[in-house]
């Protein structure tokens, strides 16, 4: 599982050091693509593999279901680790995710998440005031309790 979060810098070539915790989990064959609000998803393969089948269980005559399977896999990208623990973005992800020198990488159970900075800071802003609220709206999905 994913915990935690580490502040890194991004060097001119686009290399991101990833926490040696989290190389550890992802494993030296893993897949980066475009995530939700603006941030990075990171899988492990075993985790890539559990959600490509989920995937393929959409039907494809379902617009939504295309454009999410699309959106998903065209930015997708296989990835290992050099000597020292970094991780190569294409430009195409960093500039979805608008990421600069600074970033945010962020354990969240079976993915990590890279973030740039200010949206990070933003988003646990808007949690933290509206956390209760959130907790509320997760009864509604089904047996949840902290």
């Amino acid at each position: 599982m994913f915990m935690g979060e580490f502040h890194h810098t991004i060097d001119s070539k686009g290399r991101l050091i990833i926490p040696a915790k989290f190389r550890q989990q992802l494993g030296a064959d893993f897949v980066l693509t475009r995530g939700m609000d603006g941030c990075l998803f990171g899988y492990p393969r075993t985790q890539w593999q559990l959600l490509e089948d989920k995937l393929q269980q959409l039907p494809l005559t379902q617009r939504s279901a295309r454009l999410f399977i699309r959106f998903f896999y065209a930015a997708a990208v296989e990835c290992q680790f050099d000597k020292q623990g970094r991780v190569n973005l294409t430009a195409a992800l960093v500039d979805y995710a608008q990421l600069t020198d600074q970033c945010v990488v962020a354990g969240v159970g079976t993915r990590i998440e890279i973030w740039n900075t200010t949206k990070w800071s933003q988003m646990n802003q808007e949690i933290a005031v509206n956390f209760e609220q959130i907790s509320e709206e997760l009864q509604d999905l089904g047996d949840f309790n902290l």
